[in-house]
């Protein structure tokens, strides 16, 4: 069934699945995910590298070397760039607003990647035979066929006839051999010595040709030797010349490479630059309703402020009232208790000094209850007195120096009840040479209470 081989084809299909250039930091890929998607993009990047130099050699009429084998997937595909083959590409794009950035590389590399034209071979039938050893076979031929020019070719049997027939024709012409009679004794003779020269002259030829032979073995030796030594020459020189372009094609590989990455960089750095600037204009409108917030606040804060001490003033009055209420009633309770001691006193010693002359009868209990109590005189009416300043307590540090850290923030409540610290030093802020000169430290702080009242707190 398959002995017609020009009836037979060979065909191999590819489908390889590039899978997408995502962003890991969207992904969220962790791990073996990291680095195979680490992986894909580093083959997206060499197949984008291949197309490109692909579209400069058509464009401009370069030789460049393709990269095809800096990674898998683009050696797999050699063969099919170089003509040997159909290569399709199905490209995805995401209508995302999002992923513009990314949908706008692809389409781009989609682009390019059309304006590639790759001139194919004529196709035949194959037996055996990938598309990649097709060119193997026939270079081979071709190299074949070249040294054997080089060699002068196979010897054929006309150039030998031709050779022979050269030779033949130095040798002297032989006499004529018919005997006529049987007594001719002169036709042998010429014969022999014609015979002889022959012999004569082939051995000097055949002389001539060994000293020929053995000089042209000798040349030849001489010729091999020497083109020996130039090969070796020439192989050192072109190992070092293609170590040398070895090294050239690495350097420049990987200055490509480097290239490429710088650019993928800086595509990344100005995608970052974008976002911050962006953020940057967004932090300024926050900064900006930020601003308008605070002044909104501090316009709050002054009408708070202005209501707050309107109440710390009619607070104020209110208590400076009821503490004169309270001292009066507490002057005029203070009065009638001495007033009522000094009655006592008064009768006491009106006692004590009156002669005993007789023993007083004791009173019975009866006489006692008929007996009227003498009511006691109500105290005289008590002038209006002004609230008198309460006198401080003397504090139990008044040896010690203490710092009284009043901030500028603080409103004067003016009740009675006010710390006295004697010797101290009164400062708005605490200041280094301030505690430097006191051992005792105390702090004023002022808050706003539940019921809209100032609440004034001390820290020692």
């Amino acid at each position: 069934l398959f002995q017609e081989k020009e009836q037979i084809t060979l065909s191999q299909l590819s489908l390889v699945d590039l899978a997408g250039s995502e962003r890991t930091n969207r992904t969220k890929a962790e791990g073996s995910r990291l680095r195979e998607a680490g992986n894909i993009n580093q083959s997206l990047m060499t197949l984008r590298t291949c197309i490109e130099v692909l579209r400069e050699n058509q464009m401009h009429g370069l030789n460049k070397m393709v990269p095809y084998r800096d990674s898998k997937l683009t050696h797999l595909f050699k063969n099919y760039f170089d003509g040997e083959g159909k290569v399709r590409m199905i490209v995805c794009v995401n209508p995302k607003a999002e992923d513009y950035e990314e949908s706008l590389q692809v389409l781009r590399f989609a682009e390019m990647t059309q304006e590639v034209e790759i001139a194919r071979p004529v196709d035949r039938p194959l037996f055996g035979l990938t598309p990649g050893r097709r060119f193997r076979n026939q270079a081979f031929q071709e190299e074949l066929s070249r040294k054997l020019e080089m060699r002068g070719g196979p010897i054929d049997a006309e150039t030998e006839e031709m050779a022979l027939e050269t030779i033949l024709q130095n040798f002297p012409p032989l006499p004529a051999c018919e005997l006529m009679d049987i007594n001719d004794d002169q036709t042998l003779p010429k014969l022999i010595e014609a015979l002889e020269k022959r012999h004569h002259l082939r051995q000097i030829l055949i002389k001539e040709l060994s000293k020929a032979m053995l000089a042209f073995k000798t040349a030849l030796h001489e010729f091999d030797s020497g083109v020996a030594s130039k090969e070796n020459y020439m192989k050192s020189r072109l190992s070092e010349k293609e170590r040398t372009i070895t090294a050239q094609k690495t350097e420049i590989e990987r200055l490509e490479k480097k290239i490429k990455t710088l650019e993928y960089k800086i595509e990344i750095l100005e995608k970052t630059t974008t976002i911050y600037e962006e953020d940057k204009r967004n932090l300024q409108q926050e900064l900006e309703s930020k601003s308008q917030k605070l002044q909104r606040q501090a316009s709050d804060k002054k009408r708070l402020e202005a209501r707050f001490q309107g109440m710390v003033a009619e607070t104020t009055m209110k208590w400076e009232k009821e503490c004169e209420r309270r001292v009066a009633a507490k002057q005029l309770e203070m009065q009638n208790k001495l007033w009522v001691k000094d009655e006592k006193l008064k009768q006491l010693k009106a006692i004590v000094t009156e002669p005993k002359t007789e023993k007083p009868e004791r009173p019975s209990r009866e006489r006692d209850r008929e007996k009227p109590t003498p009511r006691a005189m109500s105290p005289p009416p008590v002038p209006n007195v002004t609230p008198v300043r309460l006198r401080h307590r003397r504090s139990r540090s008044a040896g010690e120096r203490w710092v009284d850290h009043k901030p500028p923030s603080n409103l004067p409540t003016e009740t009675v009840m006010q710390p006295h610290v004697p010797h101290a030093i009164t400062v708005a802020a605490a200041t280094e040479k301030a505690l430097a000169k006191c051992d005792k430290y105390m702090l004023t702080h002022q808050e706003l209470a539940s019921d809209g009242e100032i609440e004034t707190k001390l820290i020692k």
